[in-house]
């Protein structure tokens, strides 16, 4: 795989691809490989599924992928670069700058605004008051909840968390948008709502967008689903 991120081509080389990817941990006296020799590839613009039973190393996939965890056997190549190559600077500010994190419990800062928590990543990387803040108004008027700008979290919905948490992780202007779970604590109507603008997202940006879900039928919004089963990969279907 190659390490030089110099000549990266968003049309030529995938934007994230792994091999032999293995993560093994020790619980008690035995040894659990919670992934086991993933190989994949993930071309720019492609939506990817992730899914498979409870247990199956759909996160552990995830986490391995976004640099937030570390294999034990294998490697990540990152828009072009190894990740276990680079030193913990150079790796945190690829992550900065090329991937968008999307969780679950959306994880927004409760002291914050929602326009607080948008502008924050930017604020992170250094960029000027007002560019940051101009940015973060778009973002969240691009997600529909441009009228909410000075609430805090526990005074918006679910789903309204979760769209504020869709444009924090736009705020960078990332490649590829990791998303865990995304629709999991949303009804069926809101989840149905945040998954039309995700895939929205990837046409209108030009995003990569891989997505950890158990709903069938979310998964069936992607390009190509990948199945996990027992930590290995069964299957790679479109």
């Amino acid at each position: 795989m190659s390490t030089d991120g110099a000549t990266t081509s968003r049309t030529k080389l995938p934007v994230l691809e792994t091999h032999d990817l293995t993560r093994a941990y020790r619980m008690g006296r035995d040894n659990v490989t919670s992934l086991d020799s993933v190989t994949i590839s993930i071309q720019h613009g492609e939506f990817v599924s992730i899914v498979g039973p409870s247990g199956s190393g759909k996160s552990t996939l995830l986490n391995l992928l976004g640099g937030l965890d570390t294999p034990t056997r294998g490697e990540v190549c990152l828009n072009g670069k190894n990740l276990a190559g680079l030193s913990e600077n150079e790796s945190a500010s690829l992550r900065q700058h090329t991937l968008g994190f999307i969780f679950q419990g959306y994880d927004l800062f409760p002291a914050l605004t929602a326009l607080e928590n948008v502008t924050y990543p930017l604020l992170v990387a250094g960029m000027p008051v007002a560019a940051r803040i101009q940015r973060a108004v778009e973002l969240l008027q691009k997600v529909g909840i441009g009228e909410k700008l000075h609430h805090f979290p526990d005074e918006l919905s679910g789903g309204q968390q979760q769209r504020v948490g869709i444009a924090r992780a736009l705020a960078a202007r990332p490649l590829v948008l990791l998303a865990d779970e995304p629709t999991g604590n949303l009804d069926s109507n809101t989840a149905g709502d945040i998954l039309n603008l995700l895939t929205a997202l990837v046409v209108d940006e030009g995003l990569t967008l891989i997505m950890v879900t158990h709903d069938t039928e979310a998964a069936r919004r992607a390009n190509r689903v990948l199945t996990l089963k027992d930590g290995r990969l069964q299957a790679q279907g479109a």
